[in-house]
């Protein structure tokens, strides 16, 4: 090639080279006008996670057709920063399969992305951060800064779950549990029954009947009821009968034949071993009550018909008459059903009065295997101290090894004291114990809540369901670490303290979360008064804000770094009344 060839061919390159630097140049200079808006304003951290979107506007003649153009978001805090998947946007001449950005036009592009939170994101600043290529030239634009960050209010949900407390078994496996009910019983009613029976159409006591050992052990229990303290003799009661059969007339003398001897045999023999109660009597002409009941357990041949008749007519004669009718089956019925019921119940009922709580206490530390299930666990309930609790239901464990609840009521000390670690393996125990329990999966919830297996808990509380409300709060935890706030303030309902006015709160219910807040009666709760403070400085109450957070730092000065960086507060940082407060 020549001389003169060349000249024209090193004129074109320089041109290129000095067109494509002037092209980037003069986008780096007009950077400012390429518009940004970002969603939400303020970031937020939800769940974990700092979601955002940015919304961004490139002006007309603005994007060189043969550039490209990579945006990075980076978010900017003290100590460091977290870079946001990159952005990349072309020119109407580039052949590449990004966003076009148009030269006569403009054009707009929208971006989203999410990062796990950290707390040291607290307080920082969204950066854009821009790089431009033409060619085989590049340049690095300005970083301009488009957002703060980061509400992370959603954080400051207490992971404190709530376990349960194993009280009664429920042997029937219903699941069902109501927490106001004590298991242990103190004052437990009783009672003891005897019959005398009588010869058909006749009232006298005969000498056998008083005799047997059902009438003698009666008598026995009234009268060691009324020498004993602690039994409370109630009442006794005689009920005398007739059978069924015969004429009405007949069997309504009988009967109140039948309560007056019976009445009197009872009287005397009470008298004599010093029991002085007035008896209560009654009397039944016609038992068919007492006449259905033992039909339904008879193997009478034609019982079905008989019960049937019972069922069809309510005239005690038509049914009398029905019956005798069946002539084999009543032969049956005379022999063996009526007898029972020519008779006179005596009843003795009482209350039987158990130990004192101080008795309780006594025995549970000095002889605890002299105690039954019910009296130990409840005893363990009368210690205010909780490494005294601990061990009375480690004493249950080794006395009633087999019973879930020692287990359980353990590891729930364990985790009323925090010491999440030592309760797990009790749990797990108790689950081995009786493994579809649901208090104790709602306590399995619990640890895994506190190791941060959201998804684990969540199922844990699900299999709970019904064993009492603090399955709900638990659950409502959870939803706040999902972020899912209106169902967290349902599951909440029943409560009134700090996650509870969180969650009000996070659902934009600001008064709800201060009334909450303010029914909490928790001394030196520091985490109340700061989030008093929040509502104070979201609804613009300045005294409220103020007053709230010079409490909760002065309960817990640690707060006051946490208030500095606490964007809830950024229109404060600089007011002389809040810096003093934190300084």
């Amino acid at each position: 090639m020549n001389i003169k060839s060349f000249k024209p061919i090193l004129f074109l390159l320089v041109v290129a080279v000095l067109s494509g630097c002037s092209g980037l140049k003069k986008m780096k200079k007009n950077a400012d006008q390429i518009q940004y808006k970002v969603t939400p304003e303020l970031l937020e951290s939800h769940a974990g996670k700092v979601n955002f979107g940015i919304d961004t506007r490139f002006p007309a003649k603005y994007f060189d057709k043969k550039a490209t153009l990579v945006a990075t978001p980076v978010l900017k805090f003290e100590t460091g920063q977290t870079e946001f998947a990159p952005a990349t946007v072309q020119g109407e001449s580039i052949k590449a399969n990004n966003r076009v950005i148009n030269y006569s036009g403009g054009g707009s592009v929208s971006y989203k992305d999410v990062v796990n939170y950290d707390k040291a994101m607290a307080k920082s600043e969204l950066y854009m951060n821009m790089t431009a290529t033409r060619g085989k030239k590049s340049l690095t634009f300005e970083p301009v800064k488009i957002a703060n960050g980061v509400i992370a209010t959603s954080e400051l949900v207490a992971i404190v779950p709530k376990p349960i407390l194993g009280v009664r078994r429920d042997e029937n496996n219903t699941g069902k549990y109501d927490p106001n009910i004590d298991p242990f019983q103190r004052i437990v009613p009783d009672e003891v029954s005897a019959a005398i029976l009588y010869e058909i159409n006749k009232s006298n006591v005969r000498k056998d009947e008083v005799e047997k050992q059902e009438v003698a052990n009666l008598h026995d229990y009234t009268t060691q009821a009324n020498a004993d303290e602690k039994i409370d003799l109630k009442r006794v009661e005689v009920s005398a009968y007739a059978s069924p059969d015969g004429t009405i007339d007949l069997n309504t003398e009988l009967a109140a034949q039948r309560k007056e001897t019976s009445t009197e045999f009872l009287a005397k023999k009470l008298k004599d071993a010093g029991v002085n109660i007035e008896l209560k009597t009654k009397y039944t002409p016609e038992d068919w009550d007492g006449f259905r009941a033992l039909m339904e357990k008879s193997t009478i041949q034609d019982k079905d018909l008989i019960l049937r008749v019972l069922s069809m007519y309510n005239d005690p004669e038509v049914r009398e008459r029905e019956i005798r009718n069946l002539s084999q089956a009543f032969t049956d019925v005379a022999n063996e059903i009526l007898p029972q019921l020519r008779r006179a119940r005596m009843t003795t009922s009482v209350d039987l009065i158990g130990k004192t709580d101080e008795e309780l206490k006594a025995l549970a530390k000095s002889d605890p295997a002299s105690l039954n299930p019910a009296e130990l666990l409840y005893a363990a309930t009368l210690f205010e101290d909780l490494d005294e609790q601990l061990g009375i239901y480690n004493s249950f464990i080794k006395i009633y090894p087999n019973d879930w609840r020692g287990s359980n009521n353990a590891g729930f000390v364990l985790a009323k004291q925090m010491k999440y670690d030592e309760s797990k393996p009790l749990f797990e125990k108790a689950e081995t114990l009786k493994n579809n329990e649901p208090i104790v999966k709602n306590n399995l919830g619990a640890i895994a809540l506190k190791e941060g297996d959201i998804k684990k808990a969540e199922t844990l509380f699900g299999a709970a369901a019904g064993a009492g409300n603090e399955v709900n709060y638990n659950l409502g935890i959870v939803s706040m670490k999902n972020a899912e706030y209106d169902k967290a303030v349902k599951y909440f309902v029943k409560d009134e303290d700090v996650n509870s006015a969180l969650a009000k709160m996070m659902a934009g219910n600001n008064n709800g979360a201060l009334q909450d807040l303010e029914a909490f009666n928790m001394p030196n709760c520091f985490m109340k008064e700061y989030l008093k403070a929040v509502i104070g400085a979201r609804t613009a109450k300045e005294n409220l804000l103020f007053e709230s957070l010079e409490k909760a730092v002065s309960i817990n000065p640690e707060m006051k770094a946490k208030a500095r960086n606490d964007m809830e507060f950024a229109r404060y940082f600089e007011n002389p009344k809040f810096k003093e407060i934190v300084k």
